[in-house]
């Protein structure tokens, strides 16, 4: 059993979320949609955590879990309680990957503790991810259907606020939440 988990804050979610648990979906036997309770290196803003969760449930079709550690390991560790028996890969984009192997950890073997636990499935944003020699056999290239370089919540709750289009960077199905939700947000900034 192969278990890929997709974690981030998903504010909005938007098409490249759903094309990288789609991407990874067609190589594991389930990807799941995890957004942490709270984030290490940012804090929660704009949607409630109900309704990020609500946005991906109406949009992905995937099973959506919170999990109370924020960070990649933390998240893994937990991903290992849902399914005990698999093995767990962590998708995401070249950033993040980079932002991984390049994190200044407390304890100097943590990164290769994690990779001993965890596989990382890294696809391209914005330029490929080249892993370090010795962690290459535990990450993973993953291709994408198509470039989505410029697709992020961030870009979206952007444009929101700036009045320019921003429907076509995520699924239809919550175009509507979406509007109703950062609306709400930016009434009150």
């Amino acid at each position: 059993m192969r278990l890929g988990i997709v974690a981030g804050a998903f504010n909005p979610a938007t098409r490249a979320h759903l094309a990288l648990a789609g991407a990874a979906g067609a190589l594991l036997d389930e990807v799941v949609f995890a957004i942490p309770r709270t984030f290490p290196h940012k804090p929660l803003e704009g949607a409630s955590l109900e309704r990020r969760v609500e946005m991906l449930r109406r949009a992905s079709g995937h099973r959506v879990e919170i999990t109370e550690g924020g960070l990649l390991i933390e998240i893994g560790r937990e991903a290992r309680r849902w399914r005990p028996e698999a093995e767990v890969y962590l998708v995401c984009g070249r950033d993040t990957a980079e932002r991984i192997v390049g994190w200044n950890y407390e304890e100097r073997d943590t990164l290769e503790r994690m990779f001993e636990e965890f596989h990382l499935m890294v696809a391209d944003r914005q330029g490929a991810y080249q892993p370090p020699d010795h962690l290459r056999a535990r990450i993973h290239a993953l291709a994408m259907p198509e470039d989505f370089d410029d697709v992020s919540s961030s870009e979206v709750r952007r444009r929101i606020a700036a009045g320019e289009p921003w429907e076509h960077l995520i699924p239809e199905s919550i175009v509507e939440l979406v509007r109703q939700t950062y609306a709400a947000t930016n009434a009150h900034e």
